[in-house]
Order: C-alpha cells, then sequence, then structure tokens
C-alpha cells in the first residue's frame, strides 16, 4: 500500500484531525501570481477563434465527439474560452473576500473553467511540431494577455511522443499541463495536491466539451514518462510536476513514421525561468511524498478495462427495491452554445433561494452532466466502461421529489430512465449545514446538493499511486461538467471541498461500498441582484 493511500485518508479526514502543518496561516501579502511570468519571453497573440454558435447549439454541449482538426483559429479559442481571462465580475454575495474584490489590487477575473479557490495554478504549454502554424518549440500560454511565450526554438515534438508512446492521434503537436505547486500551496497547504489535481481534471472537461461542439476530440495521457517531460520543460522536479498530456489532431497534419528515431540532442531543454512574485517560497513535506509517490510507475499505462472490475457499481442499499425508485424526465435540452455557457459559469456564494423550487427536469439535466464526466477520456479509461465517480443527491427544494436523499442511477444507452434510490426519508438541510466548514453557503436554501463519491482505495490497489491523480481529475471533470450544464440552464451552482467527509460516508453507510466523498456541488435558483457589475473583456 503506497503513500497515495494514507494522503486519500488524511483528506478525508481532515475535518477531524487537520493536516500538518495545523498552525500554517497564509501570508496574502505575498501571495504568488495566478500563472506563471516570463518577462524575457517572445509573445505571439492568439485569434480569440470565431465560434460558429449554430452549429455549436445542433452538436450539443454534451454531444458525440468528432474527428476533426485544430487550426489556430480553434486553438486560441478553446483557450480563450477555457482558461483565458474573459471579463470582471462583482456581486453581494457570502465569500469572506467580497469586501476586498472591488479593490483593483484584489480583483479577480472570470473564466470558463472553475479552479479551487479561485487559484488557477496550472500552465498550459504548447508543443508545436513542423506541422503547426508557428515555429517549432516550446511555448507557454499567457492567459492575461491570451498569447503563447516562446520559451524553446526547435523541435521537440519527438521527445514528448517518445514519453507518452502510443496514445492519441499520430503527429506532432501537444498541450501538456504542469502545476508550480507553489501557486496552491501558500494558501491550502498540504491539502493542495488534493485540489490542483481536480483543477487539471476541470480543465479538461472544459476542452472536452468545447471540442466535442467542434467537431474535434480531446483525450488525455496520465500516464507517460513524467521525469523526461519535466526535465524537458525545464522544472524542478520537487517544485513542479506534469499532470496530462493532450495530443491534438491537427488539420492538414502529417502522420509521422512510427520508426522514426527521436533526435534528442544532450542539454536541450527549456532555460527561461520564470520569474517568482513570492519573496518566500517554500515546501510541504506531505505534497512533497504524495507526489514521489505518484511519479512511482509514471509510464507503466494500465491496461484497457483494469479498472472495470474497480468500479463496479454498488448493489442497492435494499435488494429487490428498484420497484420503488423515482423514474426522473429526461434532461432538457441545453440550447446555449459552448462560448455562452462558459462566459455565464459562476460560483453562487450564499445567493441560493429556496423559492421557487427547482423543478425535476432541472434535476435531471444537472445529474445527467455530471454522470457524463465520470469517465474521463484518458489513456487509463478509454472508449466505453463504468464510471469512476458516483453521484449522491439530497434533496432540498425539487418539485415532484420528496426531500431526503438518494443515489443517482443514470440513464442506459437503450432510453432506460434516470432514477433516483432512496435512501434517507426526510429533510437534509440541518445535516447538511451542520457538517459544512464555512459561512459562504446556506445548503438549505439551495434546490439540491450533488455529493460525488469515488472508490479510491479501489483504483490506487488496481493501478497504483498515480491513480489517485485519475481519480481527482475525474472529480474535477465532474464539477465543471455541472458547472457549464447549469449555466446553460439558467440555474446557480457551486463547489465545495469544505465539508465533513467522514460524517458523509457514515450518513451514507459508504464504508462497505468502499466510496469516499469527495465533493459537493449546490443547484438551484438564485437571488438576482440588480446591483451586479459585469465587465466583459474578451
Amino acid at each position: 500500500m503506497g503513500y497515495a493511500h494514507e494522503y486519500a485518508t488524511a483528506v478525508m479526514r481532515r475535518g477531524r484531525v487537520p493536516m500538518e502543518p495545523a498552525d500554517f496561516v497564509p501570508d496574502w501579502a505575498d501571495r504568488p501570481r495566478k500563472g506563471k511570468y516570463f518577462p524575457e519571453a517572445q509573445r505571439f497573440p492568439l485569434p480569440d477563434g470565431a465560434v460558429d454558435a449554430a452549429a455549436s447549439v445542433r452538436r450539443g454541449l454534451f454531444g458525440p465527439v468528432g474527428d476533426g482538426g485544430f487550426t489556430l483559429e480553434l486553438l486560441g479559442g478553446m483557450l480563450r474560452d477555457s482558461y483565458g481571462l474573459t471579463g470582471r465580475r462583482l456581486a453581494v454575495q457570502a465569500n469572506s473576500d467580497l469586501g476586498s474584490l472591488p479593490l483593483w489590487t484584489h480583483a479577480n477575473f472570470s473564466r470558463g473553467t472553475a479552479s479551487g479557490g479561485g487559484l488557477y495554478p496550472i500552465g498550459v504549454h504548447w508543443v508545436c511540431g513542423p506541422s503547426g502554424p508557428f515555429t517549432p518549440g516550446v511555448y507557454h500560454y499567457a492567459t492575461g494577455q491570451h498569447a503563447m511565450e516562446r520559451l524553446l526554438t526547435g523541435d521537440v515534438s519527438g521527445q514528448v511522443r517518445a514519453a507518452v508512446g502510443e496514445f492519441g492521434p499520430p503527429g506532432d503537436q501537444f498541450l501538456v499541463l504542469g502545476v508550480k505547486f507553489w501557486q496552491n500551496a501558500f494558501k491550502y497547504n498540504s491539502f493542495s495536491y488534493h485540489v490542483v489535481a481536480m483543477d487539471i481534471g476541470a480543465l479538461l472537461q472544459t476542452w472536452r466539451i468545447w471540442a466535442g461542439a467542434h467537431g474535434l476530440r480531446i483525450g488525455a495521457a496520465l500516464w507517460f514518462d513524467e521525469p523526461r517531460l519535466t526535465g524537458l520543460l525545464g522544472m524542478a522536479p520537487e517544485e513542479e510536476g506534469v499532470f496530462a498530456v493532450v495530443p491534438l489532431r491537427w488539420e492538414g497534419s502529417r502522420e509521422l513514421p512510427a520508426d522514426q528515431p527521436v533526435l534528442e540532442p544532450e542539454g536541450v531543454r527549456v532555460r527561461l525561468a520564470d520569474q517568482e512574485r513570492s519573496r518566500r517560497v517554500f515546501g510541504f513535506e506531505t505534497v512533497r511524498r504524495v507526489h514521489a509517490a505518484t511519479l512511482a510507475g509514471a509510464a507503466e499505462r494500465p491496461d484497457p478495462g483494469a479498472l472495470d472490475a474497480a468500479l463496479a457499481a454498488p448493489a442497492p442499499a435494499q435488494a429487490g427495491a428498484e420497484a420503488g425508485w423515482q423514474a426522473l424526465p429526461q434532461p432538457q435540452a441545453l440550447t446555449a452554445d459552448v462560448r455562452t455557457a462558459l462566459r455565464a459559469r459562476r460560483s453562487s456564494f450564499g445567493r441560493f433561494t429556496a423559492a421557487p423550487a427547482m423543478s425535476a427536469e432541472q434535476l435531471a439535466t444537472a445529474l445527467a452532466a455530471s454522470a457524463a464526466a465520470g469517465r474521463l477520456d484518458s489513456d487509463a479509461q478509454p472508449g466505453e466502461g463504468p464510471a469512476l465517480t458516483r453521484l449522491y443527491v439530497f434533496a432540498n427544494h425539487v418539485t415532484g421529489v420528496a426531500p431526503g436523499v438518494y443515489r443517482y442511477h443514470p440513464g442506459g444507452a437503450e432510453g432506460s430512465p434516470h432514477r433516483l434510490e432512496p435512501l434517507r426519508d426526510g429533510a437534509p438541510g440541518a445535516f447538511l449545514q451542520a457538517n459544512y466548514f464555512l459561512a459562504n453557503y446556506n445548503l438549505e436554501q439551495a434546490g439540491a446538493v450533488i455529493m460525488v463519491a469515488a472508490p479510491t482505495a479501489a483504483v490506487l490497489d488496481t493501478v497504483g499511486d498515480r491513480g489517485l491523480r485519475l481519480v481527482n481529475a475525474t472529480v474535477g471533470a465532474t464539477s465543471q461538467a455541472l458547472y457549464t450544464a447549469t449555466a446553460a440552464a439558467g440555474l446557480a451552482c457551486g463547489v465545495a471541498l469544505g465539508f465533513d467527509c467522514v460524517s458523509y460516508a457514515e450518513h451514507l453507510d459508504l464504508t462497505d461500498t468502499g466510496e469516499i466523498p469527495m465533493l459537493i456541488m449546490m443547484v438551484g435558483q438564485e437571488q438576482r441582484a440588480e446591483a451586479d457589475f459585469d465587465h466583459r473583456i474578451a
């Protein structure tokens, strides 16, 4: 049993046994930037990417993927809509930073993708080979300028392909997702690894949704020769990590011969260093240990179907009781185009209202979108197979659904209905609020609270400690899918990690199933205030 088991258990119990260092206090005045800063790098502006709204609506936010190829216009549009800055919004809400957000020095800018704590620690690198529109090399996406910063000149796409192996479309274009741990750990300390792995999944899910709406496909490699890539990108291996590689099918690109030798001149790597804002940077032993654990066997990709047994659905709470399960209506059609939906995505801090109640159709829409993201399109779960995440519903104010706790069963491909399996009767509001750590949400006012659970231990036992990244990324993808769907449906949404996981596991009798409560997601109606400020910059 590796260290990832110990880390996952510590995360689950952190509400009762604080993770070390228990006395840690963030130094907000010395916080790092949201993203790397390369003052010496040459920048190349990216196009915003014109979106064919009609085609996007026709394909749907969660429709089938396509086999088209990326262009510079499409790549620029996807990056802008997912991780680029799109506007500045202010509203009267219940989050603790309400008083400082109007100040320019504390300004937050909206993005299409959610991030834990609003920190956005992911660095997006584009390894552009000879088939691309730029000079071959390594580029870093500057989110504030919506531009590519060239960090290295020369074709190193073969090295990335060699590190990834046989996964994804053949070609010489790759997006590489890295994380500098300090950009999150300055706030969340040892808990940060848990959070950044979810951030990776949230961004990948945004790309999956965006690509599907444009007739493209995004798949991510999570198992690859990570030390080789961190070395190529000039990363300090104990301070940063490469969490995912996305091979891109590029329009008009040539297929590289499988036996083509990889040119790897000695010493070729990114040498430009980012300029750190924080005067004092330090690491955390727990983060160092769990990162080292997930590096073990990084290139040993699981066999297809290896996780199927570990992800088998748990048996119903009461055998033979399926007749009493409640069928949900079919999810509503989401008619917003992908750019509109992503620009509308935001967290509803403390603004939920029980009146009017959420409809059963709206609940079905939220659950179907969340369930669709439970199978990350990655090298560990290619194609079809059982979902990694499981959804539990705490129904507060849903028309046609009695207050209580339910397990959600998605509909089948043959059109079988989405159903709710009753687990506990009675209004769950008191339990929800008593086991929430913060004061920025009144959970009882949400129409429903969806809890995301995952069989973390079974995954780690099957594929090793690196499976921790897969679990967390899939949970993050689930949250992003819900955010996007609710924005398109005109519902309010919020996601939180600050809850007592142990209480939820005990309340739902999850000990026997081996599931760990990972995330709670609130959905429902919202108080719309006239004083809201929404300034678009893209």
